[in-house]
C-alpha cells in the first residue's frame, strides 16, 4: 500500500534566539491512512517536542510520491520532476509532474539529490523546479513490524544526522593546493 502524507500546521509559542517568545506557525508531515490518524500522531509527535500548548491549524494531504532523506543535511526541499513519455497515437510528447521531498543543505544539493533519486530512470526526465520547503520535520509511519523498524531507524538516522562544517582554514589542502581548486571552480 502506498504512503499517504499528510502536511499538519501547528501553531505555537517558541523561544527564538535572542530570548523572545512569539507565536509561530510549522508545517510536519505526517504519514497516515486518515486525517483522524494524522491528527492523533501530529499531537503525539507534538507533545513531545512541545511543554506548551499548541494548536493544529490545518491538515492536508501533500502531494509528496516519494520521501527521501539524506545525511548530514538539515533542511527540506521540493523537487519537481516531469517524466518524458512519447504518445505515439497522437504524435506528442507528454509530461507527467510528480514532486518529492528530500533533505539537502542547499538548492544546489538538493539537485544532485534528485539526480541520485533519479538515477536508474528507465524514461527521460527533467527537473523544472526545486525549491525549500516550509516542512521543519517528517514523520513516517511505525506499524511495529522488525522489517519496519529497521526501515524507521534507517530513516531517522539520515534526518537526524547533521552537516559536516569545516571552519575557515581547517583543511586538508596547502595553500597552493586550495587557490587550485578554486581557480577549477571558477
Amino acid at each position: 500500500m502506498s504512503a499517504t502524507w499528510y502536511e499538519c500546521k501547528v501553531k505555537f509559542r517558541k523561544t527564538d534566539d535572542s530570548g523572545v517568545q512569539k507565536v509561530v506557525t510549522e508545517a510536519y508531515l505526517i504519514d497516515a491512512l486518515s486525517y483522524t490518524e494524522a491528527e492523533k500522531r501530529i499531537n503525539e509527535e507534538m507533545a513531545a517536542y512541545i511543554s506548551e500548548e499548541f494548536k493544529i491549524t490545518n491538515i492536508k494531504v501533500a502531494n509528496f510520491s516519494e520521501i527521501h532523506p539524506f545525511e548530514n543535511s538539515d533542511r527540506w526541499f521540493k523537487s519537481k520532476i516531469s517524466l518524458l513519455a512519447y504518445d505515439e497515437e497522437s504524435g506528442k510528447e507528454r509530461k507527467t509532474n510528480l514532486y518529492i521531498l528530500l533533505q539537502a543543505n542547499d538548492v544546489k544539493e538538493a539537485y544532485d539529490n534528485t539526480v541520485k533519486v533519479m538515477d536508474g530512470t528507465m524514461g527521460d526526465y527533467t527537473i523544472p523546479m526545486i525549491m525549500e520547503s516550509t516542512i521543519m520535520d517528517v514523520f513516517p509511519y511505525f506499524s511495529g513490524e522488525e522489517g519496519d523498524l529497521e526501515k524507521l531507524e534507517k530513516f531517522n538516522a539520515a534526518k537526524a544526522s547533521k552537516p559536516e562544517v569545516v571552519a575557515v582554514g581547517e583543511t586538508d589542502f596547502s595553500i597552493e593546493e586550495e587557490e587550485e581548486v578554486l581557480t577549477e571552480i571558477e
